[in-house]
């Protein structure tokens, strides 16, 4: 259930991540309240994920999947460059985001 747990909050991450660019600065309301709440919910589940995961896989496997899901995320709707480069460098993430859970 952990797992669980860590993987929404990455969720939540990419989220919140993808939220700033919406915020325009915290400038418009919606927008930031949305950005906020997803932050405080993602270190929640975080927080209780790590009550029976290690801590450094916890965390690593949470900065991942953020940055993953943020970088597909900036390709697809904020027109960010995807070339090959870009996109081996997300495929060595989710391998390491594998690895961890695989030898937790």
């Amino acid at each position: 259930m952990n797992w669980v747990l860590l993987i929404i909050a990455g969720v939540l991450e990419i989220g919140w991540a993808v939220g700033l660019k919406y915020t325009d600065g915290f400038t418009r309301l919606w927008p930031t309240v949305m950005t906020v709440g997803a932050m405080i919910a993602s270190l929640a589940l975080l927080g209780l994920a790590v009550r029976t995961l290690p801590l450094g896989t916890a965390y690593a496997v949470w900065t991942g999947v953020g940055t993953v899901g943020t970088a597909i995320l900036g390709m697809a709707l904020l027109g960010e460059p995807a070339n090959a480069a870009r996109i081996g460098c997300i495929a060595l993430i989710v391998g390491g985001i594998v690895g961890l859970k695989v030898l937790h």
